[in-house]
């Protein structure tokens, strides 16, 4: 009988064991999730204490280290004592749609998703959305379940666990002050876990995005976050990266500058339903496949403007930085007239211009020589919903075709919602938006096509106010490619020829080219008329001509730091431009028959006599080796030429 129990036991318990095992097995697997092309995987995990956490490999190489995941709310928490409760199947998502400043105009990429659903230990539900394509992975929390009252979220402890040794570039999060933050620092090479030091100003942790060389220098990882809205606080790194680990922050409540903003604590609060923002890893083998990534714009959602045709890139005139004390009628207009002359579509009006405007109608003169005016204003003036509204459709009874809005200097919840306001508010006057003294864009240029560019990056204008900046310019100039301007199009205001108070250093080529280097709805020219009235009839024609955006582009050369070669394309042009950030000539071999199919010459434009202001332009034959040294500090554009 003893004999007989102890098989009819072990027939029921053999079967249990391995059932057991296969769910544990089974759950273990549902918890990952692979690109479509399976190269790259995300990878969540439960300890025995129900603490979250995620890995992230490419090649089944490490790219992010176990990294913390969870939330604390006022008065729940969801960073230990969790389970599963529900793993969705996998869908396919497709993401195609065109931006209207971009570095390849059509995007056209396929996801895998998934949604894992936890339980903490009272109950409540809380969901992490997995997404996994080609240009790397993300994740969200949300939280499904309807309920009125207001969720506070003292804090998230996602973490991104960066390998030790792993280098990378990183921009400091200024504290709040005068005109901070601002995301205006130098990105810092550092190693994974450096304090921060060298920043212009006292700062509170690390900017994204955040750019790292990892997997023993094999791999690169840009780390951001996308769908930033009204629901959220922009999102910045903690200082504190003991180990590797970068952890998430939110907005300080002394984030006002002038702003109306209540005196409180700023943390994120909502109702439910409640998605927040993706948490973004964008994954290359090479720097440039982070330079051409769009998974920011892929996760944002979609724009919210049906008709785009009044949406068009191009290019400004702009008169402070040539003559930031001239506020006349007379210096307004001849900016215009130098817009006129050139070709560009705008010219930009910035503080000062009302009174300007009463005395000289700088607007109509504008308007009567075809040149769409755009306009500077104050945050202030476009915080709050009723006046915002009240005065964009003033300025487009004006015949404003844009605005500038400058001085918002906050990454809190109420900055992120007013800003979803001016983009939706500006798009119902039809007036494009630039955004200055702000935050980093986030996706927002996809769901709100209006949006072509902002600031959030050390300038031109540095040359008045930065002693570091003429020596650092370069460097940064071959890094903010790969980092800033990833996550929107960056207004650099470039081609500064003219002194100013720290000179500069770059070889006035160099200077030019960052036109073309970085993506801006609307590149504003920053420099004089004598300025542009002296260069070469070929320059004079090349800014005529010079796109705002393309249709296609192919990273070369891509070495944050050190150099940057980009094949740019745009209806029948194309180019090859370079930049050199470092204090040595740079040799380069490119094969311009691969480049320049269809074309017989090309014009190359570099360092004249005087490096510092001059220009020497030469065409050739277009050959399949073409050596060239770019010059420290400097740059070249080749134009491709029937």
């Amino acid at each position: 009988m003893k004999k007989m129990f102890n098989n009819r036991f072990l027939c029921l318990f053999i079967p249990a064991l391995f059932f057991v095992q296969g769910s544990c097995k089974a759950q273990n697997e549902r918890l990952d999730l692979k690109s479509k092309n399976n190269l790259n995987k995300i990878t969540l995990s439960l300890t025995e204490a129900g603490k979250l956490s995620y890995k992230v490999t490419r090649k089944e190489k490490t790219i992010i280290l176990d990294s913390p995941l969870g939330l604390t709310f006022e008065n729940n928490d969801f960073t230990s004592g969790l389970s599963v409760v529900k793993v969705s199947p996998i869908e396919e998502k497709r993401e195609k749609y065109e931006l209207k400043v971009a570095n390849n105009k059509v995007v056209n990429h396929v996801f895998e998703s998934k949604s894992i659903t936890f339980k903490n230990q009272k109950g409540a539900l809380m969901t992490i959305d997995l997404i996994a394509g080609e240009e790397g992975v993300a994740f969200r929390y949300k939280f499904a379940e309807k309920e009125n009252q207001t969720k506070v979220l003292k804090n998230e402890i996602t973490g991104f666990h960066i390998e030790q040794d792993a280098k990378g570039w990183l921009q400091p999060y200024n504290k709040a002050g005068d005109y901070t933050p601002g995301y205006e620092d130098f990105y810092i090479n550092v190693k994974s876990g450096d304090p921060i030091s060298g920043a212009r100003n006292e700062s509170v942790g690390w900017c994204m995005p955040a750019l790292f060389n990892v997997n023993n220098a094999k791999s690169w990882v840009l780390i951001a976050e996308s769908g930033t809205d009204g629901s959220f606080s922009g999102c910045h790194l903690q200082p504190d990266s003991k180990e590797g680990i970068y952890s998430i922050a939110f907005a300080k409540k002394d984030e006002k500058f002038t702003l109306p903003l209540p005196d409180k604590e700023a943390y994120p609060e909502s109702n439910l339903p409640w998605t927040m923002p993706w948490r973004v890893i964008m994954i290359g083998d090479k720097a440039g496949d982070i330079l051409l990534s769009t998974l920011i714009t892929d996760l944002a959602p979609a724009s919210k403007i049906e008709d785009t045709s009044w949406i068009v890139p191009g290019k400004a005139a702009w008169s402070w930085w040539s003559h930031p004390d001239d506020f006349t009628p007379e210096m307004y207009n001849k900016f215009t007239d130098v817009s006129a002359s050139f070709g560009f579509r705008y010219t930009l009006f910035d503080a000062g211009w009302e009174k300007a405007n009463k005395e000289g109608k700088i607007i109509d003169y504008a308007l009567a020589k075809g040149v769409k005016p755009l306009v500077w204003g104050y945050s202030a003036e476009y915080f709050e919903a009723e006046k915002r509204k009240k005065r964009f459709k003033e300025l487009a009874e004006m015949g404003v075709k844009g605005v500038k809005i400058d001085f918002w200097c906050s990454d809190r919840q109420e900055v992120m919602g007013a800003l979803q306001g001016v983009f939706e508010d500006a798009a119902k006057e039809h007036l494009l938006v630039n955004l200055h003294g702000t935050t980093a864009p986030r996706g927002w240029h996809r769901t709100w096509p209006n949006f072509v560019t902002a600031e959030a990056v050390l300038g031109t204008e540095s040359y008045f106010y930065e002693p570091r900046f003429p020596e650092k310019a370069a460097e940064q100039n071959t890094v903010l490619p790969f980092t800033r301007n990833v996550a929107g199009p960056t207004d650099y205001t470039p081609f500064a020829l003219t002194f100013r108070k720290y000179k500069r250093l770059n070889t006035a080529v160099h200077e030019l080219a960052m036109a073309m280097i970085y993506t801006s709805g609307v590149i504003h020219f920053a420099d004089s008329e004598e300025v542009f009235n002296s260069l070469p009839n070929e320059l004079k024609d090349l800014l005529k001509e010079m796109p705002a955006t393309w249709d296609k582009t192919e990273y070369i050369i891509a070495d944050p730091g050190k150099s940057i070669v980009l094949f740019r394309q745009k209806d029948n042009l194309s180019y090859i431009v370079g930049i050199n950030g470092t204090n040595s000539a740079l040799p380069v071999s490119i094969d311009l028959k691969k480049y320049g199919k269809g074309f017989s010459k090309f014009r190359i434009i570099s360092e004249g006599k005087d490096a510092l202001m001059e220009f020497k332009v030469e065409s050739n034959q277009i050959a399949s080796k073409w050596h060239y040294d770019i010059a420290s500090k400097g740059g070249f554009i080749i134009q491709f030429i029937k």
